[in-house]
């Protein structure tokens, strides 16, 4: 029976982030975020991997992985994703052996096709090519992580009498992830190869109408393979920038939350009016989505905690939470987002201030018998010094 507080919370970064401000800042600040989560106790975060268009700027997660890690404690790392048709199943194995050493066993493979037309286009890859890419490539890595030697031809890469020389941290393996957005095909490849499953678009319309019937589709494909279909292991993402208030919320994404729209909307010649003020972009992306990004959460802990209800509802249960991160608001505002995430919201679902609720709900329902037993112990305290009774409740 899944259990809510079983739940786990991290944040999915692109990464997104302006066009008009200093990368080297963006990446530093990037870092520094993850800092941040780990004090605050979120379980995982995730880094993307792109090669073009601006905006996601950082084209080697595993290397901002390793700086990270070095720099936290606890969280987990995961590749958001490795886009599997643009390296040798080889080096993507080897890099990611050793990335799991160096973090004594913090890294999750997370595994995609390739999102970025222009990325395939740089590489002389065929669209139409990548999903089937991915699937050979899982091909190769999954028994090379389990420490097999691997013959693979393909009309893209080859392997001969391949192995990786580095182990696991775990000797039961990584975790590694494939991507579904709302097509079944990641649940098929998930479900296939017994890989845990991401949704990338839970909380836009279409997204959000398909997680039930994809998670079908893995459950019955897992079935056919031998593999069983863990809950805890669907991570589904949504957007959230949380603030005391929505109007704080709204005041604090209003000046750069143009730029997600701008990124969005300019790959696909379209200049809607809605993009045309911050109101307009924070109104779209509400009820709306920006792309397959989903429908944002821009408001207050209470909106998150009813979403993630939602989201709860729609599936019956699901491992992991993570929150889209878009670098749309001040270093303080952003920060401070997490820490009411992390202090309202993550409570709401681990259950851990029932304790203290029944609690005060004793105190105040033994009240009489409990106060005035402390009224007794004051009075008899002052009649045993004084020798008569006390005139008041000091």
């Amino acid at each position: 029976m899944w259990n809510p507080a079983s739940m786990k919370f991290g944040v999915f970064l692109a990464p997104f982030h302006p066009l008009n401000a200093d990368p080297a800042l963006q990446l530093r600040r990037d870092i520094d975020l993850m800092t941040h989560l780990d004090h605050l106790g979120f379980d995982e975060a995730w880094m993307g991997e792109h090669h073009s268009t601006g905006a996601e700027i950082v084209p080697a997660p595993d290397m901002f992985i390793a700086a990270a890690a070095e720099r936290t404690e606890r969280i987990r790392f995961g590749t958001g994703v490795t886009s599997l048709p643009y390296h040798h199943p080889l080096i993507t194995v080897d890099r990611i052996t050793q990335l799991d050493l160096q973090t004594r066993g913090r890294v999750i493979l997370g595994t995609g096709p390739g999102k970025i037309p222009l990325d395939a286009h740089m590489m002389g890859i065929n669209p139409s090519d990548q999903r089937r890419r991915q699937g050979e490539a899982l091909e190769a890595i999954l028994p090379l992580l389990r420490g097999e030697v691997v013959n693979m031809e393909t009309d893209w890469f080859t392997l001969r009498d391949a192995r990786a020389q580095l182990p696991t941290y775990d000797p039961a393996g990584l975790e590694v992830v494939t991507a579904s957005t709302i097509s079944p095909n990641g649940s098929v490849l998930g479900g296939t190869h017994g890989l845990s499953l991401l949704s990338l678009a839970a909380s836009s319309p279409t997204g959000f109408d398909a997680l039930d019937r994809n998670w079908g589709v893995y459950e019955t494909v897992c079935a056919e393979n031998g593999h069983v279909a863990d809950r805890s292991r669907w991570r589904l993402v949504n957007p959230m920038f949380l603030a005391e208030t929505q109007a704080e919320a709204e005041k604090a994404v209003s000046r750069r939350i143009q730029s997600m729209s701008y990124y969005a909307n300019r790959q696909n010649g379209r200049y809607p009016a809605w993009g045309e003020t911050p109101q307009g972009v924070i109104d779209h992306w509400r009820g709306d989505s920006l792309g397959e990004f989903g429908q944002a959460i821009i408001g207050t802990p209470d909106q998150a905690i009813a979403q993630i209800e939602r989201l709860i509802e729609k599936t019956g249960g699901f491992g992991t939470m993570l929150i889209l991160h878009v670098d749309m608001a001040n270093w303080e505002d952003t920060k401070r987002s997490y820490e009411l995430f992390a202090s309202e919201v993550v409570p709401h679902f681990k259950n851990r201030n029932a304790g203290r609720q029944a609690s005060l709900q004793f105190a105040e329902d033994n009240r009489e018998y409990l106060i005035g037993g402390l009224v007794g112990a004051i009075t008899k305290a002052h009649t045993d010094y004084y020798g008569e009774p006390a005139t008041t409740g000091a």
